[in-house]
């Protein structure tokens, strides 16, 4: 499978990255090992996840899914044909949050030692920390680059003018830059990224892999009514899609997928696929055939008319 690059940096990953939010959340670690199997043996090769995925599950203290990845890694024996993300700046516990120099410096160690490596990837800044300079986070990231644990650096959530200051103090001052940018975007929620974010990603070169990337799950076809928000347990997260422009936008790719034999979940991960700003979609599976689903995206080829459809069904 033809892969693509991550902004600037060495990196390569397959056009669909797994969405690790789900491990020790709503699948257990046995089915989180076989997802991952099925995963890369589809020729796949990125994970995100982050150090807060999924404190908010009860039981759970964050790290969950961190510590299920390294035991898969330890298992398989295969670092080396893995691209792990994770994220750092998410409240852990008390006073264990933000994006100052030392708490990057505390917070990696956790993820390396959850993960079971002695490097990340790509190192994500999970949401802005107003209250730190810029200027501070990127010399962390700087630190741990040279020591060799970290090797490239993404950011997520940021407004489009914190992006740019970042990105601009990184040339400025010779510091590690951005190399990817995480913004929520599918064909329903366009808006925000379209018009705020995705120009400065353009504009530096930044590599972008989206999450939300069904809509939780919307996307898919399986909520067309209140009636079906009980399918799942976030259901409820879908509920904003029911209108008149979520209906148009089912419609369109129930279309799309008959025309190319294909399902609306493949459908909606091809046409983000297709657009020139992104360079891998996040998704999430929790069963094998909701993986097959994600895999036949990566070889599925929209045509203009598809596209072009699926843009006007979805225009905000």
């Amino acid at each position: 499978m033809k892969k693509r690059q991550l902004g600037n940096s060495e990196l390569e990953i397959a056009p669909l990255v797994f969405g690790g939010n789900v491990f020790g959340w709503t699948i257990n670690e046995e089915t989180s090992f076989k997802l991952l199997d099925a995963f890369l043996d589809a020729d796949f090769n990125c994970i995100d996840t982050a150090d807060v995925y999924s404190r908010w599950a009860s039981g759970n203290n964050g790290g969950d899914s961190e510590a299920i990845i390294g035991k898969w890694l330890k298992q398989r024996s295969n670092r080396d044909k893995v691209i792990i993300a994770t994220k750092v700046g998410s409240e852990m516990g008390e006073g264990m949050k933000g994006l100052s120099k030392s708490y990057i410096k505390q917070a990696v160690e956790a993820s390396l030692k959850r993960l079971q490596t002695d490097y990340i990837d790509l190192y994500q800044s999970h949401y802005d920390d107003p209250e730190t300079p810029v200027e501070e986070t990127l010399e962390a990231y700087g630190e741990l680059i040279k020591e060799g644990k970290v090797r490239a650096i993404g950011a997520s959530n940021f407004s489009p003018e914190r992006l740019r200051e970042s990105l601009e103090a990184s040339a400025k001052s010779s510091l590690p830059r951005y190399e990817t940018f995480q913004p929520e975007y599918n064909l329903y929620d366009r808006e925000g990224y379209e018009k705020d974010i995705e120009p400065v990603c353009n504009e530096y070169g930044l590599g972008v892999i989206s999450y939300f990337s069904l809509a939780s799950g919307f996307l898919t076809g399986k909520y067309r009514s209140e009636d079906d928000l009980s399918k799942s347990q976030r259901g409820q997260a879908v509920k904003k899609y029911l209108d008149d422009r979520g209906n148009h936008i089912l419609q369109a790719l129930d279309e799309v997928a008959k025309q190319h034999n294909s399902t609306p979940a493949s459908v909606s991960l091809a046409w983000l696929m297709a657009r020139p700003s992104i360079t891998a979609p996040i998704a999430s599976a929790t069963k094998l055939e909701q993986l097959d689903a994600l895999v036949k995206a990566a070889e599925l080829k929209l045509d203009s008319t598809a596209i072009e459809k699926l843009t006007k069904a979805s225009a905000y």
